[in-house]
């Protein structure tokens, strides 16, 4: 057993445990404390012997601990966070635990960008797995071929969704500033996490940070077709290289075939197939691929890996089929991420009636600022729900979207759209009209009162 000795104040969070359970796998003693600590993450942490006080308290600091990380979900006022400061503690935030104790002297992978991370970061584990090389990662999904999120190896290789996000209540820089990055993709910039940041120039300020740290013998893989990516990468100290499909991308995306469940595409004089479809998820590859053969691998393990991939929990799963109607769960939250889900969704399921069912519950889709955005967006589906805000007191009435002028704002451009507030209300609507050969896709970054099996229920009905 190692001296050092570590505490978690929010545990049992997915990125928080699986550091926690990575300190322990070292020989660290670790302990940690969490409003709710229930399964499966509580029993994870049981297994690797990491003992969880439930509730906050000051007394459930021991004694010993050297060092106490404090979770991005903890703010002041938090009974042990006050203990720490009273009583002048070490403490840490999970970014920098990373850095010190699992990033230093590794070959770090970091993706970034307001949509595609998660699925980014599975490809590239994956490519690297695939090789042989073992790598480790911290993925904010669960990669079906994983079938977890994160984990800690021996590897040189290290692969990081680096999100924008702010670090904990006492470091307001974004997390991916602590990553120590050889290479960094930059997938795509919009407006976002409007609780953090107050316009479009400052996260574009943080993504310039994050440029500015990549080394001279690393790179930084930009979206080529965003103008909000070459501006941040204008002047960066770092070698930089543009991929997408226009004429001046330095890595080119062309010859591109979409297939039903499939797509391949040219890149660099190769060609690949992924398991995919929809423009976004060959921007993803193509960014997976690049930051590959810069670490090194070659072109057909590349290959291999891209083509063996999986998918992602939550991204275009099916969650079943009855009577012929098809129950499909995706994460897109934001505007342009609910657009390109919809347009992946009408390539895999071409001519068939499409409804979509989008929780508006992210800290930026309860506030009215994307209120015509996602309007443009949900009216490309045929058949669109609407429940009511969760937690709306958290936003200012003023601020608020308003979903009955959104679905009206829906239901003007053609599309069928219908404000129904409550979980088991849309259930008797949606499987009261849906008919055989419907897809019913459910967009939320939360569970949606478990709306998915409720509607396979009903249609068995």
């Amino acid at each position: 057993m190692k001296d050092e000795q570590f505490h978690f104040i929010g545990v049992c969070g997915t990125a928080m445990g699986s550091v926690a359970a990575g300190m322990a796998e070292q020989g660290y003693k670790v302990t940690g404390s969490d409003q709710a600590a229930y399964p499966p993450m509580s029993d994870f942490l049981a297994e690797k012997g990491i003992k969880i006080f439930e509730g906050y308290r000051a007394d459930n600091i021991p004694a010993e601990a050297t060092t106490v990380v404090i979770g991005n979900a903890i703010s002041r006022g938090n009974e042990e966070a006050e203990a720490v400061l009273d009583r002048r503690l070490r403490y840490q935030s999970l970014p920098e635990v990373l850095k010190e104790y699992f990033l230093r002297g590794h070959r770090n992978l970091v993706v970034s960008g307001t949509h595609g991370k998660t699925t980014t970061s599975s490809l590239l584990a994956w490519i690297f797995e695939s090789a042989g090389k073992n790598p480790s990662f911290m993925i904010g999904g669960i990669p079906r071929n994983f079938g977890q999120g994160a984990r800690f190896t021996d590897s040189e290789f290290v692969v990081m969704e680096g999100d924008e996000y702010d670090t904990a209540f006492f470091d307001k820089r974004s997390k991916f500033l602590h990553y120590l990055p050889e290479v960094v993709v930059i997938n795509n910039i919009e407006f976002d996490h409007a609780d953090i940041f107050d316009s479009l120039d400052q996260i574009k300020l943080s993504f310039e940070r994050q440029l500015r740290v990549v080394p001279r013998n690393g790179l930084a893989l930009v979206n080529g077709d965003d103008q909000n990516c070459l501006d941040v990468s204008e002047g960066a100290p770092c070698p930089v290289k543009s991929v997408g499909f226009g004429e001046s991308c330095e890595m080119k995306i062309t010859n591109v075939s979409y297939l039903r469940k499939t797509t391949r595409f040219d890149l660099d004089g190769d060609t690949y197939e992924i398991p995919m479809v929809g423009e976004f998820n060959v921007r993803n590859a193509a960014m997976a691929l690049c930051s590959a053969k810069f670490a090194g691998l070659p072109v057909d393990e590349i290959q291999k890996g891209l083509a063996s991939f999986s998918g992602i929990a939550r991204r275009q799963e099916e969650r079943g089929e009855v009577r012929g109607v098809t129950v499909v769960d995706d994460f897109a939250h934001h505007p342009t991420a609910i657009a390109q889900a919809i347009q992946a969704l009408r390539q895999r399921y071409d001519g068939r009636r499409l409804w979509v069912l989008f929780e508006p519950r992210s800290n930026t889709t309860r506030r009215n600022i994307f209120q015509q955005d996602l309007a443009d967006a949900l009216s490309e589906a045929d058949l669109v729900v609407l429940p009511s805000i969760p937690d709306p007191e958290k936003v200012a009435e003023a601020d608020r979207l308003d979903p009955e002028k959104l679905v009206a704002d829906i239901q003007a451009t053609g599309t069928e759209a219908w404000y129904l507030g409550e979980v088991d209300e849309i259930v008797t609507h949606v499987t009261g009209l849906a008919v055989e050969g419907d897809v019913i896709v459910v967009l939320s970054n939360g569970g949606f009162g478990g709306i998915h099996p409720k509607l396979l229920a009903a249609l068995e009905s």
